[in-house]
């Protein structure tokens, strides 16, 4: 039976998950108007700055957002609305100090009732506004007069009448509204260049227009729009896979009276997920392109990369702190009962199911809040790490058997499976509850966090580019991934009856298994040196060594000494998390440092350098991504690809996300990217760039740095 506080224990690390996710993701709300509500639609105008600039920093022009919000079931339209609809019209009459406005419109969705297709947008959609000021760095007074058509079952005409006031003053980041402007940004096509796709051909046949596409990285859920065909109507597209879905056809068939298009030019919207492209293609004559490999449904490909990428997690640089968790709950199993081993089993599944829930939900609610939101983000936040330090200083000093009081001693249960007292003894069974092995697989999802692995980057792009149903799908398949190995023990329980069984062997298992923990939590102060600054890292560092210390003294006095001594522990604990904060925070604000010989990252300066012949090499990384660390020194600091990257005609650009960077964000998203390892080379022979795997080898590399050149 699961004790009370075990469940305590596992919802309070989750819950602190969940917290710092959130709340360190809450910026304060800068330029934006109030909301107009109307029974189907709510809109307001935000701005992604807090003023129009002052000195060298004054704008002459302002980042803004046409925010709307639909009630469920409804849409509104896209500039070219499709069979029916009207596009939203924007008047900006009696607006002060505003001399023009470049609107922009994110890609669209396709939406087919009863056969007619119409393209627009549901749910939540920003346009993009870039404001043109009379007079830079003056205040803009702005007035919006909207116009929309609604549709659910029926249309329903809108008017919002919507203001805004953005003040003089400094330029500085609006927080949520920049980061929700920003998004929406990156949904707005562009010629290819970020978002890796490309259109071969256009071509027209018995069946209508047949388009060749292309994509840097495989296809997921594609769809083409076109416009400016001269009246002709095209019906729901066909697609057709090939080359590992990173070529298809689009078949668009007739669906109104023929009309000649061999020779005409029309603009084509490539869409597939957060990806798109926008070009103005020539029809030609001829046959049609021939099929492909047919593919399954995107969703269906995306939750098999999702299991694929799960699984993978467990052969992870980061698998070490993991595998410490899973030898001990092994182990720990020795001798036991098949249905013993089988339970055990299955509730440390359902740990990492649950976890990966977890992350699910606070995916969706950052996402709602416009938040930037990654894989493995929690790790920018100081107090996310501190409680990981806290946590694996007290996982390591139970495993040294320096505590067993109540509370500390549930904590361990929690997230050690119960390994306490038996091992001290030289042998003899465990108690070990179905709350610890639960609280198992939940930590190791947590530590298991700051990797990545092959599928898993493009598992994830997909589901943080969609909605909430999609996100809990595919967080759902990542974690059945990883507990897949829990799950084959449980299906074969005698391959874990079959270890030994545990004795005195244990107690220097313990102590190693210890060591390794703790070696994660200096790993963990590192990445806070980067984040806060050396003395805070320095100080939280010295508490956990007193603590330790504090531990292994109470153990050795009597009643109510130990219980001071625990208080104590508990009293150390609780101060780290306040030194990030009390501490000097002026490192974090400074630049992260770059070793010498990488550039530092410039998105404008990658078109510059490859205009002038050289090849660009750009690594996102950070402290926290074991992954990236792995990376590093087993392939880009070492041998033939170091000699090339740090040679002459190639740059290597360094971004660095370890802490917060709506820059380094963006940049992700234009690529369909949210988390971390994320490498592409940029150069003449691919001025779109070359993406390389998320597990570097010497040889992609070298092929991506002669296909650039």
């Amino acid at each position: 039976m699961i004790s009370k506080s075990t469940l305590r224990s596992v919802a309070t690390g989750l819950f602190v998950l969940l917290a710092a996710l959130l709340a360190a993701n809450l910026p304060a709300h800068g330029a934006s108007g109030p909301w107009q509500q109307t029974d189907t639609v709510e809109g307001r105008l935000i701005a992604a700055v807090e003023g129009t600039g002052e000195g060298a920093g004054t704008l002459d022009r302002v980042p803004l957002g046409l925010h709307l919000k639909m009630k469920p079931g409804w849409k509104t339209y896209w500039r070219s609305p499709g069979d029916a609809g009207l596009p939203p019209q924007v008047s900006w009459d009696g607006s002060g100090n505003l001399a023009g406005t470049d609107f922009r419109w994110p890609a669209p969705h396709r939406f087919t009732l009863f056969g007619i297709e119409t393209f627009g947008y549901d749910g939540e959609v920003v346009f993009p506004i870039t404001a043109r000021p009379a007079q830079a760095g003056q205040p803009l007074d702005l007035k919006a007069s909207v116009d929309l058509l609604v549709c659910s079952d029926i249309c329903v005409p809108q008017h919002l009448d919507l203001t805004l006031q953005v003040p003089a003053g400094p330029a500085a980041s609006s927080g949520a509204d920049a980061n929700l402007i920003a998004r929406f940004a990156s949904y707005v096509p562009g010629d290819g260049t970020a978002s890796g796709l490309g259109i071969e051909s256009v071509r027209t046949s018995g069946k209508g227009l047949e388009v060749a596409a292309t994509a840097r990285e495989p296809f997921v859920d594609p769809d083409v729009f076109v416009e400016n065909a001269a009246g002709a109507v095209f019906g729901a597209p066909s697609v057709a896979f090939a080359d590992g879905n990173r070529r298809i056809t689009v078949t668009l068939p007739s669906s109104g009276q023929p009309v000649p298009l061999d020779g005409l030019p029309m603009t084509l919207t490539l869409v597939d997920g957060a990806r798109s492209l926008e070009t103005v293609a020539t029809v030609n004559a001829g046959g049609g392109v021939s099929q492909g490999l047919g593919g399954v449904p995107g969703l269906i490909a995306i939750l098999g990369f999702a299991l694929i990428g799960g699984l993978l997690l467990n052969l992870m640089p980061c698998v070490l702190p993991v595998l410490s968790l899973k030898l001990l709950s092994v182990v720990g199993h020795g001798g036991s009962a098949p249905r013993d081993i089988r339970a055990g089993f299955l509730a440390s599944a359902a740990g990492i199911l649950f976890s990966f829930m977890v992350l699910a939900g606070a995916a969706i609610a950052l996402k709602l809040t416009g938040s930037a939101v990654g894989w493995g983000i929690q790790f920018q936040q100081p107090l996310f790490l501190v409680f990981m330090v806290v946590l694996v200083t007290g996982f390591a000093a139970n495993l040294w058997g320096l505590f067993e009081i109540p509370l500390p001693r549930a904590i361990a249960d929690a997230a050690l499976g119960g390994h306490h007292g038996g091992g001290h003894h030289g042998g003899g069974q465990h108690s070990t509850s179905l709350g610890g092995h639960f609280a198992t697989g939940a930590l190791a999802t947590l530590l298991a966090t700051p990797c990545s692995a092959p599928f898993l980057g493009t598992a994830v792009g997909f589901a943080l580019a969609r909605g909430p149903l999609e996100i809990l799908a595919v967080f759902a398949a990542l974690g059945l991934g990883l507990a897949l190995p829990y799950l084959l023990v449980a299906a074969f329980p005698a391959l874990a009856a079959r270890l030994p069984r545990p004795g005195r062997w244990m107690l220097v298992l313990r102590r190693i298994l210890g060591g390794t923990l703790a070696l994660t939590g200096v790993w963990l102060l590192t990445v806070l040196a980067v984040q806060v600054s050396p003395a805070a890292a320095l100080a939280v560092g010295a508490l956990m060594a007193t603590l330790v210390l504090v531990l292994a003294i109470r153990k050795r006095l009597p009643g109510r000494a130990r219980v001071a001594g625990g208080a104590l522990a508990a009293v150390l604990a609780l101060a780290a998390f306040g030194l990030p904060m009390a501490l000097d925070r002026h490192a974090s604000q400074a630049a992260a440092a770059i070793d010498g010989r990488w550039t530092p990252f410039d998105k404008a300066a990658i078109r510059e350098q490859v205009a002038a012949g050289r090849t660009v090499f750009v690594d996102v990384t950070a402290d926290w991504c074991i992954t990236c660390q792995a990376n590093k020194k087993l392939v880009l600091t070492r041998g033939t690809v170091a000699e090339r990257l740090f040679g002459s005609g190639i740059v290597p650009m360094r971004a660095d996300w370890t802490r917060p960077d709506d820059r380094i964000s963006s940049y992700l998203a234009e690529h369909g990217r949210y988390g971390i390892p994320f490498n592409i080379v940029y150069g003449p022979g691919a001025p779109d760039g070359v993406a390389l795997p998320e597990l570097l080898t010497e040889a992609a590399v070298l092929a991506a740095l002669d296909r650039a050149r």
